[in-house]
């Protein structure tokens, strides 16, 4: 029974499918108290884990400043299908496209192909005994989740996120936000 216990562990593992947590996870990433939260600001966040813990909610700091993970399928944007853009839940930075998320099965929110090149940083993470490559927000730094080249083309990449760190604009909404600033301007 042990043995069989250790390959299930060890396939969830190696697939990027595990848990570390099992609480439910509160997809409120609300910027109103946070003055690193900016959807047009580009310039770098260097805040101390202090001042993250004050202005992000405890699911959110706890995957995004201690490289946490959320359970799988608890993302209310793992089987979303609205177009828009996906934001950093901690900073606002653009990250991904709703056309470059596709359905994996590994109960996290996919994607092939980050916003641009400066959207992610991309560090080694060999935690828990795997050669993995871990996916920051290129902004400020915080945990998304990893990178696998299991992905569809045209990329052959699988960006698997961390719901709880994601915030998510509607298409439409944002191109009313648009018009209306350049009402104003």
């Amino acid at each position: 029974m042990k043995k069989y216990l250790v390959i299930i562990l060890a396939t969830a593992l190696s697939t990027g499918c595990y848990s570390q947590t099992d609480k439910t996870i509160s997809m409120d990433s609300s910027a109103k108290n946070n003055p690193a939260y900016s959807k047009t600001d580009s310039n770098r966040v260097n805040l101390t884990e202090q001042e993250w813990k004050k202005i992000l909610s405890p699911e959110v700091y706890q995957v995004a400043r201690q490289k946490g993970t959320e359970r799988p399928w608890s993302s209310k944007y793992e089987d979303l299908r609205e177009v828009g853009t996906y934001y950093c839940a901690a900073c606002g930075n653009a990250l991904f496209k709703s056309d470059t998320k596709f359905e994996s099965g590994c109960g996290w929110p996919s994607f092939y192909e980050p916003i641009s090149k400066s959207a992610i940083i991309y560090t080694p993470d060999n935690t828990y005994g795997m050669n993995r490559t871990e996916v920051q927000c290129g902004r400020c730094k915080s945990h998304l989740g990893h990178v696998f080249d299991d992905g569809p083309p045209p990329t052959g990449l699988r960006y698997c996120i961390n719901g709880v760190v994601l915030d998510f604009e509607k298409a439409k909404e944002a191109e009313k936000k648009y018009n209306q600033e350049q009402k104003k301007g």
